[in-house]
């Protein structure tokens, strides 16, 4: 099949790799370069990256809205246009182009978490389960019917393993798309508006700590946090991300962790805990302001005098 494919981030990137080894991948349309990480230079897409080294062509458009652009992509002339996490709003002219459609590939078990972030928002909701569905693309956001879905866990996974989890769930829920589709055979499932949620995006403090969290809710905040939403908080006085933390539910933790106030910092038998509004999350790894990612006993172990206790933690500001 002619496809043109949409989609910018290492999701979508992973679903290209796939899709370009059974289809005839005609084009990549992907967000223009933009700074990303740490630095201040001007860096391609992971979608754009993955099409210039699998010599595709690719177009970065600001919008689909422009008239030249919607002729430009009419006169690729592709049968099906898949879009992964685009990151750019699909006008009415640019999805009435292809014969088959415009078919999404949609990160969470639809109407479950429509919109921008979906990984994230179902691993801070607790979701037992999401997936990924095929989605035929209309007008609103993230509001049509689907032809294939497929499921995976959440629980205990962190936001960089759910998604290459769905972005390989996704690579073959797609392609069995595009081959039901094409000959026909697809049963379009419409979604129940009264069951839907939607998947706002992340602002830029809502992964940091705060005393007064649940220890279940402090978990699910590490496990969602990522590099452009990292989780923080200030222990013992020193400004940390949190890269790895853990229940206390062992026997010997909990007796290390008793009487734990919400806010106390606590470290014995080389085990670093902070106190949470009903218990206590074990830091296993954290990564100090200006240096390297370290365990938490040895970032414990840098700080004078907390064996003896007296230490707190707080909530940093945005």
């Amino acid at each position: 099949m002619r496809v043109v494919f949409m989609g910018t981030p290492q999701l979508a990137a992973d679903i290209l790799v796939e899709l370009a080894q059974q289809h005839e991948v005609v084009c990549v349309y992907t967000r223009p370069d933009a700074v990303r990480g740490r630095g201040a230079k001007l860096e391609p897409s992971p979608v754009k990256a993955v099409a210039e080294r699998l010599e595709i062509p690719v177009r970065t458009p600001k919008t689909l809205r422009d008239p030249q652009e919607q002729q430009a992509l009419e006169e690729l002339a592709p049968d099906a246009i898949c879009v992964a996490a685009y990151g750019c709003i699909l006008p009415v002219e640019v999805l009435s182009i292809p014969q088959f459609g415009c078919l999404n590939v949609h990160a969470s078990l639809l109407p479950r978490w429509r919109g921008a972030a979906p990984i994230e928002r179902s691993i801070l909701a607790g979701d037992a389960q999401t997936g990924v569905c095929i989605m035929r693309m209309e007008e609103g956001l993230d509001t049509g019917p689907y032809c294939v879905r497929r499921a995976t866990e959440v629980p205990g996974k962190t936001a960089a393993e759910l998604t290459d989890e769905l972005a390989n769930l996704g690579a073959r829920a797609l392609l069995t798309g595009l081959s039901v589709v094409e000959q026909g055979g697809a049963e379009w499932i419409e979604q129940d508006d009264a069951k839907a949620t939607y998947a706002e995006k992340l602002s830029k403090d809502e992964l940091f700590l705060h005393p007064a969290d649940e220890a279940s809710v402090a978990l699910r905040k590490v496990l969602a946090s990522s590099d452009a939403h990292p989780c923080r908080a200030v222990v013992a006085n020193r400004s940390v991300t949190v890269l790895v933390a853990a229940p206390v539910e062992d026997e010997r933790g909990c007796a290390l962790c008793e009487g734990i106030a919400s806010g106390e910092v606590s470290f014995a038998s080389k085990r670093l805990f902070i106190g949470m509004a009903d218990g206590a999350i074990e830091l296993v790894s954290v990564k100090p302001d200006g240096k390297k990612p370290m365990e938490g006993r040895a970032f414990a172990a840098g700080i004078q005098g907390i064996k003896a206790g007296g230490f707190t933690w707080e909530g940093l500001d945005a």
